[in-house]
């Protein structure tokens, strides 16, 4: 999935990380990369409670719902990918009937893209931005 996240600078101080999407996810970095890096890690560490707490997850949204928020004004938008999909819950086994050349794309499109680990996580991938744009 992919997170809008906002960085702020000041003269004296890192980069700061913002996730919009996700209340109280932060983080920071010495430079731009390391910053986005570590707000991987702030994902991933907030996720983790999410479900320990059994809250619901947040989906993102597109950069543009935020741009105009006073509370981001001076920041500079990214966007980082994280995989939402280990904290989604067990993976539970199931048939499914797909057209030969639609499933040949898809495994092109995994053996590709190194953001899929698998044909499964693909799917479910797809799945969760057909379900947030449905929202």
């Amino acid at each position: 999935m992919k997170f809008a996240v906002v960085l702020h600078k000041d003269d004296d101080s890192d980069y700061g990380v913002t996730v919009p999407d996700v209340p109280g996810c932060f983080s920071a970095g010495r430079s731009v990369s390391h910053a986005l890096d570590n707000v991987l890690e702030a994902l991933a560490l907030h996720f983790e409670g999410l479900v320990a707490d059994g809250e619901p997850l947040p989906q993102a949204l597109e950069v543009d719902v935020h741009v105009d928020n006073p509370d981001y004004a001076g920041g500079i938008w990214a966007v980082v990918e994280f995989d939402v999909t280990p904290y989604l819950g067990k993976a539970v086994r199931f048939n499914a009937t797909l057209p030969e050349n639609l499933l040949q794309r898809i495994d092109e499109k995994v053996k590709r893209d190194h953001r899929y680990a698998s044909r499964s996580g693909f799917l479910a991938s797809a799945a969760l931005r057909e379900l947030a744009v449905a929202q």
